[in-house]
């Protein structure tokens, strides 16, 4: 029997952890980790275009899993490739490993080709980051990127492998026991703390992050929201924590403006935060004077912000800390509010609902979407000017069926990432939505998709300019410059790497083509919507003028 190699063994330790995917691209320097990887019986080798776009697929396949991604790459321009995912992932607390190769021991204390430190550049934007200096150590490093990713706050690690370790024969235990994630459950005297400064507050609102969606506390949440008849406000991350169609539920804050959800923050005297992190976007926008307290619930304590006062901190299981919560207010319920915010969002979705020809209106866009896509479809929504119209206006009824990056915010993620989101739920529809800016810096993935025969749905709002920076030029300068640019033929484009592109003509066009393409979940298809962002600046002058009292 042929001994193994270190490549090898690295590969039956991810075996072990129930690894399924490993997205990347090889180099000379990891040859023999991706014949390892394609020699598995269980773990598919997914070979892309872009290595940005191997971490884009992992990031996204690791939060809707709650399991990391792994992506990997050669050592060098191969591993800097990666880093734009691999921090997103971090940004996002999303479990992630990203394992790129690297030079011979022999040679990376010193300048030699193509060998840069990537443990040290990958440090500043992961939970660890570590080389492999000796064989027998290897499964024991690649156990430990599993597990730092997973426990605690999660997030994104890092191991460089060295070309002479990868070929090395492999030495001592491949088996490596998995470390069980840690529960912790909130004090009681905490949670008394906590009801007590609900019951004696005028004005209490719930600000409902991201995290309560990544650790399954959503259902847990609604209940929360129903017994108490606290209002509950989100994040954009956190979309999806409660079902917007309660009458509870107020919508998102964030928005560059003083958006409607604002009002019930200025008239709050106590800010009960459950699963928020302040990557999401920074709590000044909701407490501008420092001065409402906080409760801050989540399973990690949260950084240091003089808008963050936070009186009591539980650090805990989400779920069950809701549940201690919900059951030491027992027959509480909180005051009265208006259903004044509410109303403002369910005007402007009518507006969206009426019928016209192409361009279409952000609100037509958004209102077709939810029409068109069912209630448990994956929408995951690029950075740009459509972010802000889809977070403001997309309502969500369940947990991740909207992604949105509002942590390390970057561009270009959700085309990959809808390969990553599709393995990770096959029988859930998803749906890639990006600006034309966004589509052409990741879309030779749509070969990879075509490649292995993965569904894609894709749709692009058209304008050919980068269009929230020009919205913020507009705002902040009175005028915009050097945002605009061209566009190459989207339906020769789409065409060349075997799919089919649609220019839609209007609104129930872009219903009518949506439902159909969902439905059918086969090939690679891409809708193009020419949209009219003159509504961007009539949205910002109607804001200033809006006042709404609870």
């Amino acid at each position: 029997m042929t001994q193994q190699t270190v490549a090898q063994q690295i590969v039956s330790v991810l075996e072990e952890r129930g690894v399924k995917y490993v997205f990347g691209i090889p180099g000379e320097e990891n040859i023999r980790l991706v014949d390892a990887i394609h020699d598995s019986p269980s773990i598919e080798f997914i070979l892309v275009r872009h290595e940005q776009g191997a971490s884009f697929m992992a990031d996204v396949y690791g939060r809707l899993t709650g399991k990391p991604g792994v992506a990997t790459a050669t050592l060098g321009p191969g591993a800097i490739n990666l880093l734009l995912g691999v921090a997103d992932a971090q940004s996002n607390s999303t479990p992630l490993i990203a394992i790129a190769a690297q030079g011979g021991l022999e040679r990376i204390y010193k300048e030699s080709h193509q060998v840069i430190d990537l443990r040290a550049m990958f440090a500043p934007v992961t939970k660890w980051s570590e080389n492999i200096y000796e064989a027998q150590s290897a499964p024991e490093v690649i156990a430990k990127a599993y597990n730092e990713a997973i426990n605690g706050r999660p997030g994104a690690t890092f191991v460089a492998l060295p070309e002479t370790i990868e070929s090395s024969a492999a030495v001592g235990e491949t088996h490596i026991p998995a470390m069980p994630r840690p529960v912790s459950l909130p004090r009681q005297e905490d949670i008394k703390a906590a009801a007590d400064m609900l019951r004696s507050a005028k004005h209490p609102i719930v600000l409902a992050g991201m995290g309560i969606v990544r650790d399954g506390a959503s259902e847990v949440m609604n209940k929360f929201m129903k017994a108490t008849g606290l209002p509950v406000a989100t994040t954009y991350m956190g979309k999806g924590a409660v079902d917007d169609r309660d009458p509870h539920a107020l919508g998102v804050v964030g928005f560059m403006a003083h958006d409607y959800e604002n009002f019930a923050f200025d008239q709050a005297d106590v800010i009960l935060s459950v699963g928020y992190e302040l990557s999401e976007f920074k709590p000044e926008k909701i407490n501008p004077k420092g001065a409402v307290p906080v409760i801050h619930i989540n399973t990690f304590s949260e950084d240091t912000d003089a808008h963050y006062p936070v009186k009591i901190n539980i650090n805990a299981d989400i779920a069950a800390s809701l549940q201690a919560l919900q059951q030491e207010l027992a027959t509480y319920q909180a005051p009265a509010f208006s259903a004044a915010i509410s109303d403002a969002i369910t005007e402007e979705l009518a507006y969206g609902a009426e019928e016209s020809a192409a361009p279409l209106k952000p609100q037509q866009i958004v209102s077709a979407t939810r029409e068109a896509v069912d209630e448990n479809g994956i929408v995951l929504t690029d950075t740009g000017a459509l972010k802000m119209w889809m977070a403001r206006l997309y309502k969500t009824y369940a947990p991740n069926t909207l992604l949105i990056d509002n942590g390390l915010s970057t561009m270009s993620w959700t085309l990959p990432g809808a390969i990553g989101a599709k393995l990770a739920e096959p029988k859930k529809h998803i749906l890639a939505m990006m600006g034309d800016g966004s589509f052409m810096m990741n879309s030779q993935e749509l070969e990879t998709a075509h490649r292995y025969q993965i569904p894609l749905t894709a749709m692009v709002w058209v304008d050919q300019a980068y269009g929230l920076i020009k919205w913020k030029m507009d705002m902040g300068l009175g005028h915009h410059s050097e945002v605009d640019f061209g566009n190459p033929d989207f339906k020769q484009y789409v065409e060349s790497f075997g799919g089919h592109a649609h220019m839609v003509t209007s609104r129930q066009d872009l219903v009518d083509s949506l439902k159909t393409t969902l439905a059918a979940d086969e090939g690679i298809n891409v809708l193009f919507v020419p949209v009219d962002y003159s509504e961007n600046m009539k949205l910002i002058d109607k804001l200033g003028k809006v006042t709404i009292s609870l």
